[in-house]
């Protein structure tokens, strides 16, 4: 029996859905149909918001942003600026399972973006947001963002992409290369 959800549950529950196909198939596995049954919900009830494969991703790397927004906006506005600059940056990089999750997406829709030329707007805003969050750090951290953001954020995005590749590794070591760049920042 299908559940009954008001409008924006099932547009995260969609949003999920679709995630955990790309995360488990792949892109190409990525249907209407396909991210409605992860969703436990009717091909059908899709029709309006999520019509088609295209819509779906893009929806899906907008949630990406979003998510990353909304966890660095939630950061204490209260402790001192290094210590929210770390705690910004850590935000970027998939420590969790939810991060993890949100990390596959962003890479693969990041791929499927270099030759669908409606995703590539979209997934460039989501890297400005990483890019946004780096500078911000710099700021907090008292460093001038000019000179160093390219190098934070090339080394953000490297630190997500091995803890990603190599699950076996601890995290300590990504937090501590963030550590000495903060260092470096000072």
């Amino acid at each position: 029996m299908p559940r009954i959800l008001d409008a924006a549950a099932r547009d995260r529950a969609v949003i999920d859905a679709a995630w955990q196909v790309i995360a488990r198939a792949g892109i190409t596995a990525l249907t209407v149909r396909r991210v409605a049954a992860q969703a436990g919900l009717a091909p059908s009830s899709l029709r309006y918001t999520f019509p088609s494969q295209a819509v779906v991703r893009e929806k899906a790397i907008i949630a990406v942003s979003q998510n990353i927004a909304g966890r660095v906006a939630a950061l204490p506005q209260d402790i001192d600026g290094r210590s929210w600059a770390r705690a910004a940056l850590l935000e970027l990089l998939p420590l969790d399972q939810q991060r993890r999750l949100e990390m596959e997406v962003f890479l693969a829709l990041g791929t499927a973006a270099l030759t669908d030329e409606t995703l590539q707007p979209l997934w460039q805003a989501t890297d400005a947001v990483v890019r946004d969050v780096c500078a911000r750090a710099i700021q907090a951290a008292g460093g001038e963002a000019g000179p160093h953001l390219d190098r934070l954020h090339a080394l953000v995005d490297g630190l997500a992409f091995h803890l990603l590749v190599r699950p076996d590794q601890q995290d300590g070591w990504a937090q501590a290369v963030i550590d000495r760049e903060m260092d470096g920042l000072l």
